[in-house]
């Protein structure tokens, strides 16, 4: 396993062959409170991974034993002028929209607290695992904003309007079985392994494809919002970009001849 860090506050550990990135939240002195540095940190992060060939799959986890991530640093946010703040408005966006726009499949790794920004960091994510300590929220509202990291946005993608109104506008936090009646989470597993079987999982993803993968995950996310007739082009277009590619030829390949495929990524 290599380790890579980014900032003060960004781990980015590879393990095994490197197929599989770690994104670690790594300020644990405040709960991984998103600060402007830390933001900035978790994007470079984002575009390293983003363009690494040999990343399949990315899990985003959380050095800190209680939480996984407590939302944005509202201490630093007191302090910050209104210029100040506009200033800053890219620099946050930036680590939400890096997560969400990484080009290959993403796990969240999520125990303890995961609010505000922190649950729309796991919301960027295409798959979150969640232990039984969880508890997961979107408050913003509760101190004067709105969910600014994608929440709005994403939390209805996953649980529809009407379920995703009633958490935004109530500020309410979720424990963990109720998180994942709701959709809130995809995995629930026993507390203490969310890392543990997030990264399993991540290796199960990163045996497959590169190519596929990039492809599956660029149609999955193209095609929400479309119309069917809209979304099945974007489908088409994605099939197109692999059906000729040197991993498909060697995916066959491979199932024929009963042996596993040594993917070339192209």
């Amino acid at each position: 396993m290599s380790e890579e860090r980014f900032g003060e506050f960004v781990l980015v550990r590879r393990h095994g062959d490197g197929h599989v990135a770690e994104l670690a939240l790594d300020r644990p002195k405040a709960m991984n409170a998103v600060s402007t540095e830390m933001a900035r940190s978790i994007g470079a992060a984002c575009t390293a991974l983003g363009e690494d060939r040999d990343v399949r799959v990315v899990v985003l986890t959380s050095t800190h034993e209680r939480a996984f991530c407590v939302g944005a640093d509202l201490k630093e946010r007191n302090s910050l002028s209104d210029a100040e703040l506009v200033r800053q408005r890219p620099v946050a966006r930036g680590a939400y929209t890096g997560v969400l726009e990484l080009p290959v499949p993403t796990v969240a790794a999520v125990h303890g607290f995961a609010l505000g920004g922190g649950f729309e960091l796991a919301l960027a994510c295409d798959v979150i695992v969640a232990d039984r300590t969880a508890v997961v929220g979107l408050p913003e509202v509760s101190v004067g904003v709105i969910p600014g990291g994608g929440g709005t946005q994403l939390l209805p993608r996953r649980v529809g309007a009407a379920r995703a109104a009633e958490l935004i506008f109530s500020a309410r936090r979720v424990e963990a079985a109720e998180a994942r009646e709701l959709g809130l989470v995809d995995v629930l597993v026993d507390e203490g392994r969310d890392r543990e079987e997030a990264l399993a999982l991540g290796e199960r993803i990163g045996a497959n494809s590169p190519v596929g993968l990039r492809a599956a995950k660029r149609a999955l996310r193209l095609g929400q919002g479309l119309d069917l007739r809209a979304g099945l082009e974007v489908e088409d277009a994605a099939w197109r970009a692999v059906a000729f590619s040197g991993d498909r030829a060697e995916g066959v390949a491979a199932f024929n001849e009963k042996r596993k495929p040594q993917w070339p990524g192209e």
